[in-house]
């Protein structure tokens, strides 16, 4: 049994647990189980999981901007109720910028909705600890979806110095 969490890159069997982890953390937008299995495979570089006791506990998505090589995109960030409070987000945030594969590194851009306080305080204290400037401006306006989706503010952390934690 393991008794502390542990951050890696997913593997695709990680999927479920991911998707799983993902419906118990609200209000974030639950995707489909397929898309977690092409984290885990295809984006595994830009994607970091915290397990504990072989559970997914946290998880963050990204990618790297396809036009942009020193832009890492963050689509979603999910710590579960168990490891709140432990610098989880934080740490899984760090673990992928300090690999090699994104070395190139400079900004992170994240869409918030505005009503998720804690995902703005996060990428707010994240891009202090890192002395980075924070621009915003909507990226998705309401109607730009089809269900009533609120709007999502588009944040642009950088540039940083990764060396700093």
């Amino acid at each position: 049994m393991e008794t502390e969490i542990k951050l890696r890159e997913p593997v695709k069997s990680d999927g479920k647990n991911i998707f799983n982890l993902i419906n118990r953390c609200k209000p974030l937008d639950v995707n489909s189980e397929y898309l977690y299995l092409l984290q885990s495979t295809y984006f595994k570089d830009t994607c970091s999981v915290a397990t504990l006791d072989n559970d997914a506990i946290g998880f963050i998505s990204g990618y790297l901007a396809p036009n942009e090589k020193n832009v890492l995109f963050i689509w979603q960030v999910a710590v579960d109720e168990r490891a709140r409070g432990k610098s989880v987000a934080k740490k899984l945030l760090q673990e992928i910028l300090d690999r090699d594969f994104c070395k190139d590194v400079e900004y992170i851009h994240t869409t918030i909705s505005p009503d998720n306080e804690s995902s703005k305080r996060f990428f707010e204290k994240f891009a202090k600890n890192l002395d980075a400037n924070i621009e915003t401006s909507v990226l998705f306006d309401n109607e730009d979806f089809s269900e009533g989706h609120e709007k999502e503010v588009l944040f642009k952390i950088g540039p940083f110095n990764k060396g700093k934690k």
